[in-house]
């Protein structure tokens, strides 16, 4: 049997500027099998739902395992990070480390996904959770933070909340593959959180996010009927409903005379 393909850095790279690509954020494997037969092109996921299942799941998507910021200290506990990450199934990894460590994944062939604009592991340097790029200082900080990241051997960025001419003129002077959550079509890709297009978000939803279905709505729903299934069940055994004897094991009532006699003997 002939092994799904997944798309190369070299083919990701031959679209840019030919088509916008597709990625979403998902955490189950249940959003990455909708995400592989709805076309998606790219999703971003928790190193811990890589393996087997996964790429079961999804065959073909090029899936971008996230290094999270904090979690690892130096460059050796972030390659050790990625090569397990590619081992279980990654096509690159997500890194917003510094970019001695995006050279040093990148020196060892391993593709990096950096992250411009608004860094939320960053914020407090750019002004908190707003958008970067309103004023020309800013803008050519984003300009250059993508700079930064070609230079170290990146291969895309993501890049986050910043003005969409903006953007668009950064993703004209650049080889990466700029990846927009909330930074304009003029990137190469538009990025999502599943979580978001299927509305399970009931706190802040950020301006870039489009809902197309109402997922709290319906485990709402469904948790109502869950109580009402489990409230069915109580009254059932307290009022002796339950169980019935088509509930029970039967057993012959010669055994049964037998043990009972037992029992007595005993």
């Amino acid at each position: 049997m002939k092994k799904p393909q997944r798309p190369t850095i070299a083919d990701l790279l031959a679209l840019k500027g030919q088509r916008q690509l597709s990625m979403l954020r998902v955490e189950t494997l249940d959003e990455a099998a909708a995400a592989q037969q709805a076309g998606i092109d790219l999703v971003s996921v928790p190193p811990a739902l890589l393996g087997p299942a996964f790429r079961e799941a999804a065959p073909t998507i090029f899936a971008i395992p996230g290094l999270e910021y904090g979690d690892f200290i130096t460059a050796e506990d972030y390659l050790r990070a990625a090569f397990a990450a590619m081992r279980a199934g990654g096509d690159a990894v997500y890194c917003a480390a510094s970019m001695g460590i995006v050279r040093r994944l990148r020196d060892e062939g391993i593709p990096v996904c950096g992250h411009s604009g608004l860094i939320p592991s960053q914020a407090t340097w750019t002004g908190g959770f707003k958008a970067v790029g309103k004023t020309l200082d800013s803008a050519m900080l984003v300009y250059r933070q993508v700079q930064a990241l070609e230079e170290a051997g990146a291969f895309a960025a993501e890049i986050e909340v910043v003005p969409a001419e903006v953007a668009a003129l950064i993703s004209r002077r650049t080889k990466l593959l700029l990846i927009s959550m909330g930074a304009g079509a003029g990137c190469d890709a538009q990025y999502l959180f599943a979580s978001d297009v299927l509305g399970f978000n009931r706190g802040h939803v950020p301006r870039h996010a489009r809902q197309y279905r109402n997922f709290a709505a319906e485990y709402d729903r469904l948790q109502a009927e869950r109580v009402a299934a489990f409230q069915e069940y109580q009254a059932d055994v307290a009022g002796g409903a339950y169980p019935e004897k088509r509930h029970e094991v039967s057993v012959a009532p010669d055994v049964l005379a037998q043990f009972a006699d037992a029992l007595d003997r005993a």
